[in-house]
């Protein structure tokens, strides 16, 4: 995967904390190629959940904000979270070493466990960065992308899930079936009728099913 073979050229070189609320504070990742901008959610313990955006990259995640939203409520329940934004969103490459820096920056945090979530182009950047850590135990990819995902069926033993609307406008349901299909146990797929690419229509449906997936794998 030579892709990967950069990643030794980008360092963590300082976390610059931001008040943003009583709940959450912005972080500037600043590495050695610019800075990273991140929402976290501060929680004590060895878990953590780490979100990207799609393509556009940001933060917030689709959804109606579900990073965001989700983020909250681990918090409350003891796992941390880090909304992560890209250097050069929509470069493949690039967003990968991103992942890997905003995962260098909760293990020095002192979270062991994480679980990365990708939405679109975000999906194959999970999943590429989560073969090239030891300390990510689970990829979720929503409304993935196929195209730099040669590589899904190398997670196991990670637990990873696809989730997808059956009405996306933009990647259609089967690049998560195929995803699904080329991976290895453990593995879960889930498909909502009538829901588009952004997930909107069943923000409800994921929020549960999301949530409920990720304390499975973090219990």
């Amino acid at each position: 995967m030579s892709h990967m073979l950069r990643h030794s050229a980008i360092t963590l070189q300082d976390i610059i904390h931001l008040p943003e609320s009583e709940t959450s504070e912005r972080l500037q990742l600043v590495t050695s190629e610019g800075a990273l901008p991140c929402r976290y959610h501060p929680a004590e313990g060895e878990h953590a959940v780490l979100w990207v955006f799609g393509a556009g990259g940001g933060l917030g995640g689709p959804a109606g904000g579900l990073y965001t939203r989700l983020g909250g409520r681990f918090r409350e329940s003891g796992t941390a979270s880090l909304e992560l934004d890209y250097r050069h969103p929509g470069y493949l490459e690039d967003c990968i070493l991103d992942v890997l820096i905003g995962l260098a920056c909760l293990e020095s945090l002192g979270k062991r466990r994480i679980v990365l979530v990708g939405h679109s182009f975000g999906g194959a950047v999970v999943i590429n960065a989560g073969l090239s850590s030891d300390a990510v135990i689970a990829v979720a990819a929503l409304s993935s992308q196929t195209a730099g995902i040669d590589v899904v069926g190398k997670l196991s033993p990670k637990l990873v899930i696809f989730i997808h609307g059956e009405k996306d406008e933009i990647l259609p349901p089967a690049c998560s079936q195929d995803l699904y299909a080329r991976a290895r146990e453990p593995k879960e797929l889930i498909l909502y009728p009538g829901c588009s690419h952004g997930l909107d229509q069943c923000q409800e449906a994921l929020d549960r099913d999301l949530s409920r997936w990720i304390r499975d794998v973090i219990a």
